[in-house]
C-alpha cells in the first residue's frame, strides 16, 4: 500500500452570486471545460465536480449556481438549495468576488459560506479587468475585513500562473487524506449531462434576451450509427409563444444552434457526432417541482 501521510484530498465548493466567473475559474483551474459559461447571469444550474491531481494532492472542486435573491420561482430556489448544500458538503469553500464589486448577493454569498462552518478562502476574480490596479488595494482590505479568511487572494481564470497558485493555496488547506477519486476521473457528471449542458450553452448564447430562463435541455437518446455518435435531445420550453423563437424562421435559428453544439462536441466527445434537436413545451416547468425533479434540477 502507498504511503499517503503528507498528501491532500478533498471538496472545495466555489461559491458567490451570479456571474462573478466561477465556471471561467473552475474550467481554468480543472484545464478542461466542464462547466457552460455564457454573460448571462444563472447559466450554471447544477453541482459540477471536476477533478485536479497534482504531485502531493488531489482537489476535488464543485462549481455551483449563483446564490441569488430572487426566489419566487421553483428553479431559482432550487438553485440556491444546490449551491447551499455544496458549501455545507464541502471540506473549504472557495468564495468568489468580482474585483471592485460588492453586492447584496455578495453579501448574501458569503453569509452562506460562513453557515457552511468550513474553512474560507476569498478569490477576488477578474483583475485583469481593472486598469488601476492601486484601487485593489483597498477593495482587498474592505473584503478581509468582513471575515478571517484563509487568504484573499486576487486573480485572473486567464492567467495560468494565477490559477497555478490558487490551486497550490486551496490544496495546503485541504485535509491530508488518500485519493477519493481516480486519478485517470475527470468529473462525476454522465456524458449525457455534459451533451446536454453544451446544447444550453449555445441556447443561451444565441438568445440573448429573448427567453432567458425558460429553457432545459434533456437528451432522450444517444447511440452509434456508421462510426458516428447519434444524439437525440429534446429543449423543453415553459411557454407554447417561445417554441417559434428558438426555432426561428423555416428553423434556421435551431439549425444554427445545433450547428454550434455539434461543432464542440465533436472536439469534446473525440467522434463525429449527429445531432437531431426537437423542441417541446412543459408549461410552466420551472415553477413545477415534479418536473424539476425530472430534468435533475431538484
Amino acid at each position: 500500500m502507498n504511503d499517503t501521510t503528507g498528501f491532500h484530498c478533498g471538496f472545495a465548493a466555489l461559491v458567490g452570486r451570479p456571474n462573478v466567473g466561477k465556471s471561467t475559474l473552475m474550467n481554468a483551474l480543472v484545464g478542461q471545460k466542464l462547466s457552460i459559461v455564457t454573460p448571462r447571469p444563472q447559466t450554471t444550474r447544477h453541482r459540477v465536480l471536476g477533478l485536479v491531481n497534482l504531485p502531493t494532492a488531489q482537489i476535488a472542486f464543485v462549481d455551483t449556481p449563483g446564490l441569488h435573491h430572487h426566489g419566487s420561482r421553483a428553479l431559482n430556489r432550487a438553485m440556491n438549495r444546490t449551491a447551499a448544500s455544496a458549501a455545507l458538503d464541502a471540506d473549504l469553500v472557495v468564495y468568489v468576488v468580482e474585483a471592485l464589486k460588492f453586492t447584496d448577493e455578495d453579501a448574501l454569498a458569503l453569509q452562506r459560506a460562513k453557515e457552511s462552518g468550513h474553512p474560507v478562502l476569498a478569490v477576488v476574480n477578474k483583475v485583469d479587468k481593472v486598469p488601476d490596479k492601486s484601487r485593489l488595494l483597498p477593495f482587498l482590505a474592505d473584503l478581509a475585513a468582513r471575515h478571517p479568511f484563509i487568504e484573499v487572494i486576487p486573480v485572473s481564470a486567464l492567467q495560468a500562473g494565477d490559477v497555478r497558485r490558487l490551486c497550490e493555496v486551496i490544496a495546503r488547506n485541504l485535509p491530508e487524506s488518500p485519493p477519493l477519486f481516480p486519478e485517470e476521473q475527470l468529473t462525476d457528471r454522465s456524458e449525457s449531462f455534459r451533451i446536454a449542458e453544451v446544447i444550453r450553452e449555445k441556447l443561451t448564447l444565441e438568445l440573448n434576451q429573448e427567453v432567458p430562463y425558460g429553457i432545459a435541455v434533456e437528451v432522450e437518446g444517444i447511440g452509434e450509427e456508421d462510426g458516428q455518435k447519434v444524439v437525440s435531445a429534446v429543449i423543453w420550453v415553459d411557454r407554447e409563444g417561445q417554441k417559434p423563437i428558438i426555432i426561428g424562421a423555416k428553423g434556421e435559428r435551431l439549425k444554427r444552434i445545433g450547428m454550434h453544439a455539434r461543432k464542440e462536441l465533436n472536439n469534446l466527445l473525440g467522434q463525429r457526432l449527429h445531432l437531431t434537436l426537437w423542441v417541446k413545451v412543459r408549461e410552466g416547468w420551472a415553477d413545477n417541482a415534479q418536473a424539476l425533479q425530472q430534468l435533475g434540477l431538484e
